[in-house]
């Protein structure tokens, strides 16, 4: 039988986590079985068992990941203030992100699921969200970001209900006219909160 280092166990866990959160995004919670998320990790069902206790745990730890992701390669990287909350709202509210739901945000590609999900889901969503909401409130408030933390998730919830509607209607134009209203008014938003 063959022992594997713990930084081995880190890796493959952290590899699971990652292909998880694409799958999860792309199927959903309910549309991603175990057996679906450890072939994407390229393991057998049964090494599930030796990283997560339950779908439930591995779901929760996607989720964080996702959000801690989507902060650390789209918040963090955008400019400062007014140009980077238009950077990310640009990003947000683009053909590309709402045609590649496993890439982008897990806002809009699972709040539905992750709304009717066990206690730690949603705690783990709530955890994790906060990290994205408090760089995008730093932008809109520099000198007092969680005076801006209400404001930057109503920012995030208009972002992420206009790209699932997006998403969810087989008209193309009507799709693509959707999603360009929905970047002026989340852009008329963003110049309202920080134009004196």
């Amino acid at each position: 039988m063959v022992r594997y280092t713990k930084e081995h166990k880190q890796e493959t866990r952290q590899r699971i986590v990652a292909t998880a959160g694409r799958r999860l995004k792309r199927d959903g919670i309910d549309g991603s079985g175990v057996a679906t998320l450890m072939k994407d990790a390229d393991l057998t069902n049964g090494a599930f068992y030796a990283h997560f206790e339950s779908k439930d745990g591995l779901v929760a730890e996607a989720v964080t990941d996702q959000l801690h992701t989507l902060h650390a390669n789209i918040v963090e990287l955008a400019e400062p203030g007014l140009a980077g909350l238009e950077q990310i709202v640009r990003w947000y509210l683009s053909a590309h992100h709402r045609d590649n739901p496993g890439d982008g945000c897990p806002n809009a590609a699972l709040l539905d699921e992750i709304g009717r999900s066990a206690d730690a889901i949603r705690q783990a969503y709530t955890d994790g969200v906060l990290v994205v909401i408090d760089g995008l409130a730093a932008r809109m408030a520099p000198e007092d970001p969680p005076s801006a933390r209400v404001k930057a998730l109503s920012l995030l919830g208009l972002m992420a209900g206009t790209l699932q509607l997006c998403r969810a209607l087989t008209d193309r134009q009507l799709s693509d006219d959707l999603l360009e209203q929905g970047l002026r008014n989340a852009l008329a938003l963003v110049d309202a909160e920080l134009r004196p």
